[in-house]
């Protein structure tokens, strides 16, 4: 198993994309790249604590590679905002891709070039690619939330304009 872990802004929204696919064992919400431990919900909405919402996901790379992975998450974010994602602003919310690996470095490097390359965005890809930190669940009433408290995901999402930004741009 590999861990691949992305903030793609409200971690609510990113879980259901990666989490319907055989060889993705599990998908949990969490924080990644501040400079608090043990973080809550709280601290990171605030946006002082340098984190920001992210999902990890155990996959296995024999069933899901992590060149699909990324091909998900393009498509889950406006890649050109580095200002938050959709109704969610702020820092804590700005897309990020944590590598695991010098290997998961050079293919999501490859990927964001490949993504400006191909002209679907006329502004610059911003997403940053760095190195994983401590990853911190998020408290278990996020975790899948999608699935939990779906008439409250459905409307938060319908809101955010995610997925008008999603069928303009990739449908």
């Amino acid at each position: 198993m590999e861990k691949a872990t992305f903030a793609g802004g409200c971690f609510w929204c990113m879980v259901k994309p990666f989490d319907q696919w055989d060889g993705i064992e599990k998908v949990t919400s969490g924080y990644m790249g501040g400079h608090i431990e043990n973080p809550t919900y709280e601290d990171v909405k605030r946006g002082n604590s340098g984190h920001v919402e992210v999902v990890e996901i155990i996959f296995d790379p024999e069933k899901f590679s992590y060149e699909q992975l990324l091909e998900i998450y393009w498509m889950q974010i406006d890649p050109t905002d580095a200002g938050g994602q959709f109704q969610d602003r702020g820092e804590s919310y700005k897309t990020v891709i944590y590598t695991h690996s010098e290997a998961q470095a050079t293919q999501a490097q490859q990927s964001k070039e490949n993504l400006a390359a191909s002209g679907r965005f006329k502004k610059p890809i911003v997403t940053d690619i760095t190195v994983a930190q401590t990853f911190w669940p998020a408290e278990d009433y996020h975790q899948d939330y999608y699935k939990k408290e779906e008439a409250h995901y459905k409307e938060d999402r319908a809101q955010s304009g995610r997925d008008e930004f999603i069928t303009g741009h990739w449908e």
